[in-house]
């Protein structure tokens, strides 16, 4: 049950709080209407795991890399759970599923309410087809759209090959936690959203180029706008991006996102422009920050970054995974993780 507190007006001993099943409360999200305050409930984990890892070389979603065997995905849901999301959606592909399920998805099955969606490179809308040729998948837009039919609840939206760090789970659950607006209050009429930013350089690969999205925020700490950047290489405390020099002081987006149910329509409408324009390219993808720059600079939505100084680390390249293990191996150390998670 979830309670909504309104108040009618004539002062703050004349409120009447109305508690709904999660079922009609999740219905406010979409059904557009008045601001409605102190509606909580529990966020869901979606976690994109469909990536085809083309650069590393296998299931990089399953490769361990804690010290009892860990994958990433286990220390982002051990985060998770910490913070207080209540429910797993891993997306992935259908030929990943038998070994994800058991190498990952029954590991939690019996904690937590897990649920899987299938991102597919024919899972478009009617009247588009794959053009022929084509085996890259649509990209992160998609892959958030394909869990629509199982999300009717705040959730957060992460890469199954990132790790995050906990500090990040915690202020984007809060975030969620307070209806999906810095200032604690539901907006069932518009849509505040949020996205935790990280330090560029930190976010580094030493062992190639990387992708990433670069943050302009205004004085309240609100998204102006994310320029993605390709090619993105390591130069000493800074970067480099084609003809672009960065410090590595810029916030940045890992697709670490914030959403409620009200997105869904918003990502449709885009995803369908993306396809109008390069359905029939063989590489193009529509990526979530780009999708959501559109959003904010229509001022159809708000995004706020949340700044955080948590580890982060990533695995691009095979060559990235000794650093991965030593970040994780330094974080038991100073026993902010056990040496085993699931005991």
């Amino acid at each position: 049950m979830f309670g909504v507190e309104r108040k009618d007006g004539a002062g703050p001993d004349h409120s009447v709080k109305v508690f709904l099943d999660e079922g009609a409360a999740s219905q406010l999200w979409k059904a557009g209407g008045e601001r409605i305050p102190e509606l909580k409930m529990q966020p869901t984990l979606l976690v994109m795991a469909a990536g085809m890892g083309s650069r590393y070389g296998g299931l990089k979603q399953i490769d361990a890399v804690g010290p009892s065997g860990e994958t990433i995905i286990d220390y982002s849901i051990y985060d998770a759970l910490q913070a207080g999301f209540a429910r797993l959606v891993f997306v992935i592909r259908h030929d990943i599923e038998a070994p994800f399920r058991e190498a990952i998805g029954s590991k939690f099955e019996k904690r937590i309410a897990v649920d899987y969606v299938f991102q597919e490179l024919d899972a478009l809308p009617q009247g588009f087809t794959v053009p022929a040729g084509r085996t890259k998948p649509w990209g992160t837009t998609q892959a958030i759209l394909l869990a629509e039919e199982v999300l009717n609840e705040p959730f957060a939206a992460i890469n199954a090959d990132d790790f995050y760090g906990r500090e990040s789970f915690q202020v984007l659950a809060g975030f969620l936690r307070a209806g999906g607006s810095s200032r604690g209050r539901l907006t069932t009429s518009g849509s505040d959203y949020a996205m935790v930013g990280y330090t560029l350089r930190n976010t580094l690969s030493e062992h190639g180029s990387v992708s990433r999205g670069v943050c302009e925020c205004d004085a309240e700490g609100y998204l102006r706008a994310v320029t993605e950047l390709t090619k993105v290489e390591k130069r000493g405390r800074g970067a480099q991006a084609g003809g672009r020099t960065l410090s590595g002081d810029e916030l940045v987006s890992m697709n670490f996102w914030g959403f409620t149910p009200l997105v869904f329509p918003q990502l449709r409408e885009r995803f369908f422009e993306f396809l109008q324009r390069s359905g029939q390219e063989l590489k193009s993808e529509c990526y979530i920050p780009t999708t959501v720059n559109e959003l904010v600079a229509s001022a159809i939505a708000r995004v706020k970054v949340l700044p955080t100084t948590a580890a982060w680390f990533g695995v691009t390249y095979q060559e990235d995974k000794p650093r991965v293990k030593a970040g994780i191996r330094e974080l038991v150390a100073r026993c902010e993780y056990p040496q085993r998670l699931w005991e």
